[in-house]
C-alpha cells in the first residue's frame, strides 16, 4: 500500500512537468524520437530515486534529470561530435539592452527563433531554454545543470547576445 502512495506521489509532483521535460530533451537531442526515449528514461530514473527528492522545486529537480539522461544518451550512442571551445572574442562583449533585444524577438517569426536557438551551442541553448521557455529561476538553472550561479548569468547573457545576433541578421536579410 505505501508503494501506491508513494506512485501518486510521483504523478502529482513529476507528471505536471512532462512538457518542460519533453521541451528540454527536444531542444538537446535535435529529433523527436531521442527525445522521447530520452524523457521515458528520464522518468524511470526519477521514479527510481524520487525517495531522493528532498523537496524544493520539483521541475528543476527533473530537468536536471532529463539533462543528464540526455548527456548520458548522447555519449552512449556518440550522435554528437560537436563540442563548443570558449573563445573570448566571440563570447565576452557585452550584452545590448533587453529592450533591443526584446523589440528584435518580437518581430522574428517562429522559425526564425528557432533556427537561431538551433545554432547556439549546447551549453547556451540548454540555459536559454530553462530560463526563457521553461520559467526557471537563476538558482533552480545552476542546480539543475550543477554548475555556479555566475556561470548560468555568463551563459545566458552570452546565449541572448548569439540569440540577438543571429536574428538581427535573419531581419536584415528580409529587407
Amino acid at each position: 500500500m505505501p508503494e501506491a502512495l508513494h506512485d501518486v506521489d510521483f504523478e502529482r509532483t513529476f507528471l505536471p512537468h512532462l512538457d518542460s521535460a519533453y521541451n528540454l530533451a527536444r531542444w538537446l537531442m535535435k529529433n523527436d524520437q531521442d527525445a522521447q526515449d530520452v524523457v521515458q528514461e528520464a522518468y524511470l530514473r526519477a521514479l527510481r530515486f524520487s525517495a531522493g527528492y528532498r523537496g524544493g522545486e520539483p521541475r528543476a529537480w527533473l530537468l536536471a534529470i532529463v539533462r543528464n539522461t540526455a548527456f548520458s544518451f548522447i555519449e552512449r550512442n556518440k550522435k554528437s561530435d560537436s563540442t563548443a571551445e570558449f573563445d573570448e572574442n566571440l563570447h565576452g562583449a557585452d550584452c545590448p539592452s533587453d529592450t533591443v533585444e526584446a523589440a528584435v524577438i518580437r518581430q522574428a517569426d517562429g522559425e526564425s527563433i528557432r533556427a537561431a536557438l538551433s545554432a547556439l551551442p549546447d551549453e547556451f541553448r540548454e540555459v536559454i531554454l530553462m530560463r526563457e521557455i521553461e520559467g526557471l529561476s537563476y538558482r533552480e538553472i545552476a542546480d539543475a545543470t550543477d554548475l555556479p550561479i555566475g556561470t548560468v548569468m555568463s551563459r545566458l547573457a552570452r546565449a541572448r547576445k548569439r540569440l540577438h545576433r543571429a536574428l538581427s541578421g535573419l531581419l536584415r536579410g528580409r529587407r
